[in-house]
């Protein structure tokens, strides 16, 4: 059995909460030579890079927008680390599926044999990547430890409803990040991809706290319970909107931009049913998409949706936006506006889709003037590439 076969079997045999230690039992071996093996996880805010230790001495955490673990995080390559004894430090993305997990951080005796482990080193921290997914199943170990300070119970419900927070395939990339990361209320966001198809659900929540989550939490799963029926959008709407008209008798209403995306053709279905906004940018212009506004979900019994079209091209950007990005105000009372929205996005044009929700939530709270949201902001991208078209910058 050779070295990697061996690594990857004792991941995919360990224990939820034990993966890191099996991981470290046979990279410490003879084949692998590897020392100080660390795992660091990406914090809720994505701004930190959290170790996953039950030590009481662990690691401290890294910055992610600095230094080689946040380097590596950033550009998901390898990062190597030359040190004063000629031992090399090895940084590894830990990646499944374009979802941005962490960083498995190791160091290894010379360059000479990093040079020769690194390509086995950095596929194996993809089956890390793998085993943590679904790990997370059955142990609250690593979702510990991507947390700087407590959830509130309204975000614990909002991030358990989430699919993922990036996602890459040939025909496209996805990203999104809700700020406040740590006391989100009620906005959201979801998707789902077969192999003709994707689906995108970006939701504006109304009210606070637990009321908001509540909210939310039925109606993504009413819009998912019809999505997985294999019912078109505009019906997906109306199910979604009479199952919370039901609840909340139109007291309660969700906001929701509802997108069918066909792989094949960019061509895209979508029914506006509230305040999430929708920008285009191509060829290095920004607009903002005129859709037909309908009624938010659940506010009145048996609403009627339909669908509009919309054809994009390789090489497009489109960002959604919550009414918590856009209507943002300084301490003068300035909005932040289209005009703004639309300078960030052209800002962050070469950066990867699962960047710019990060890059542009940034740009938001220095706008702001203070460092945490008072209300939620959402920032979802989608990078369109094409079936069987090459990616071009945005």
């Amino acid at each position: 059995m050779n070295r990697f076969v061996a690594a990857e079997r004792a991941l995919r045999s360990a224990a939820p909460h034990h993966l890191l230690d099996a991981l470290r039992d046979e990279l410490d071996g003879d084949a692998w030579s590897a020392r100080e093996v660390e795992l660091y996880l990406a914090d809720y805010s994505l701004t930190a890079l959290r170790p996953v230790s039950p030590r009481p001495d662990p690691p401290e955490p890294v910055p992610m927008h600095g230094g080689p673990t946040g380097r590596a995080f950033g550009a998901q390559e390898p990062y190597l680390e030359k040190r004063g004894d000629g031992r090399v430090r090895a940084h590894l993305p830990v990646t499944v599926r374009g979802d941005r997990l962490g960083v498995l951080r190791l160091t290894l005796p010379s360059a000479a044999h990093a040079e020769e482990v690194l390509t086995e080193l950095t596929e194996l921290a993809g089956v890390l990547a793998h085993e943590l997914v679904v790990a997370e199943r059955d142990t609250d170990l690593y979702v510990r430890a991507r947390r700087a300070s407590r959830l509130t119970l309204a975000a614990e419900m909002q991030w358990q409803l989430l699919p993922a927070r990036s996602s890459t395939t040939a025909e496209y990339a996805l990203g999104g990040q809700l700020e406040p990361a740590y006391a989100i209320f009620g906005d959201n966001f979801d998707w789902s991809a077969d192999a003709d198809r994707l689906m995108l659900y970006v939701t504006n929540g109304m009210g606070e706290g637990i009321e908001a989550s509540l909210l939310t939490n039925l109606g993504i799963n009413a819009l998912r319970n019809a999505r997985r029926a294999g019912v078109p959008i505009a019906d997906q709407a109306a199910l979604a909107d009479q199952a919370l008209h039901a609840q909340y008798g139109g007291a309660q209403h969700l906001s929701v931009l509802l997108l069918d995306l066909d792989l094949a053709t960019g061509q895209l279905r979508i029914v506006d049913a509230g305040s999430p906004r929708m920008l285009l940018l191509r060829e290095g212009n920004v607009s903002s998409i005129a859709l037909d506004a309908q009624l938010p979900l659940g506010m009145f019994e048996e609403t009627q949706y339909t669908s509009q079209e919309l054809t994009i091209e390789p090489g497009d950007r489109l960002v959604f936006v919550s009414d918590g990005v856009y209507s943002v105000a300084t301490p003068g009372g300035e909005e932040y506006g289209e005009r703004a929205l639309a300078r960030a996005i052209n800002a962050t044009r070469l950066l990867p889709a699962a960047d710019v929700p990060g890059a542009v939530l940034r740009e938001l709270s220095g706008h702001r003037g203070t460092p945490v949201a008072d209300d939620d902001a959402l920032v979802v991208c989608l990078d369109w590439f094409g079936r069987g078209e090459s990616a071009r910058t945005p």
